[in-house]
């Protein structure tokens, strides 16, 4: 199976109290041999799903995560958030499911950020996993994170119901694939009233298939939103809004981390952590917007600016019943797409990290405030 090496750095405590990263390094091969069995098959399982989560944190533990918006705003935030953890974080540069999922069966990886399609894939192939903590946007319909961009020359496409008949690029097993086959529900149609066009939704792949003509329809994100408009909108380019949520972000693990008491509680911490990042980045958008968009990222200010504008406002839930329910909702839509047998979304929430999550919120609120 094959698995790009991602660079990693380990973190810790300077004396100013700052994040720093010292240094890469690469996966182990025999890591990478271990790709297809099980992510941590020789770990202790000792934490039981009922059992409360452990808190202390043995010397010499280092958690492995792949994070890379949330390493950014560690470092950006500096002092602002407690990151001192009291163990090593080793930060890898990995994002999107398949990335981390492959990560997790090579036992290189023990927990990683993505939307809500991972953890169910994850499970339709063999691998346990269970998702840590969750965060979307209270004002999703107003700051959807897609949009349906049209192709130039495409008439007549002003609705959902308006995607009947046309080509649709389609990554089955992430977000980009997902939002389609919701829209498609929306609308009262089915698979065989449109041409799905399977696509890797990578980069600007998609921007790419709709300005060649290779598709009719495409869900779009971010920047490439406001890029594909200024440069095709003009030969007769639009996008179509779904009103339909599409704000998850989720953390997961293998359950094999879960159950090991040191990484449980070491993912404890990170969690705590997370939270609170997500807050402060939504709180200091000058920082984020010239220490991330620009600085790292290397976008225009432009670009930062119109990011920014459309991130939405944070929501941090504590209770997770009606994000359980919501993700049931798309497990029992991707099923009935791919034929995999129905899961219970309950059983892929340890919702003993719910309390961390409102105890990591209460906390920085109440810093804010003092």
């Amino acid at each position: 199976m094959p698995f790009a090496h991602p660079a990693r750095t380990r973190s810790g405590r300077t004396a100013r109290h700052r994040l720093a990263a010292v240094a890469a390094a690469t996966l182990l091969p025999a890591l990478l041999a271990a790709c297809a069995g099980d992510a941590s098959a020789d770990a202790p399982s000792t934490t039981a799903a009922t059992a409360a989560l452990p808190t202390e944190v043995p010397a010499g533990t280092t958690l492995v995560v792949g994070d890379p918006t949330t390493q950014k705003a560690v470092e950006i935030a500096g002092d602002d958030l407690d990151s001192d953890l009291g163990f090593t974080i080793e930060w890898a540069n990995l994002s999107g499911g398949p990335q981390t999922t492959e990560a997790f069966r090579a036992g290189a990886l023990d927990v990683g950020a993505v939307a809500d399609i991972p953890p169910i894939h994850a499970e339709w192939t063999g691998l346990d996993v269970k998702i840590v903590s969750a965060v979307y946007r209270e004002d999703w319909q107003e700051n959807p994170i897609y949009e349906f961009g049209v192709a130039p020359g495409v008439d007549g496409v002003e609705s959902l119901e308006d995607f009947a008949g046309h080509r649709i690029a389609y990554s089955p097993g992430q977000a980009q694939g997902v939002i389609v086959l919701r829209a498609l529900q929306e609308a009262g149609l089915a698979q065989d009233d449109v041409t799905l066009v399977e696509l890797p939704s990578n980069g600007d792949v998609y921007t790419t298939a709709l300005a060649a003509g290779e598709v009719d329809i495409a869900p779009i994100g971010g920047v490439q939103i406001a890029r594909y408009l200024e440069k095709y909108e003009a030969d007769g380019a639009h996008t179509v809004r779904h009103g339909l949520r599409d704000d998850p972000s989720h953390l997961y693990a293998p359950t094999a981390v879960i159950d090991d008491p040191a990484k449980a509680a070491a993912l404890r911490a990170y969690v705590r952590l997370w939270a609170q990042a997500k807050l402060w980045v939504h709180d200091h958008p000058e920082e984020w917007k010239a220490g991330y968009y620009v600085a790292d990222q290397g976008l225009s200010p432009a670009d930062a600016d119109y990011l920014v504008e459309r991130a939405g406002t944070p929501d941090v839930p504590a209770d997770w019943s009606e994000a359980i329910a919501r993700h049931q909702e798309t497990i029992e839509l991707l099923a009935q797409a791919t034929g995999n047998d129905v899961l219970d979304a309950a059983d892929l929430w340890d919702q003993r990290f719910a309390p961390v999550v409102a105890e990591a919120v209460a906390a920085y609120r109440e810093k804010g405030t003092s």
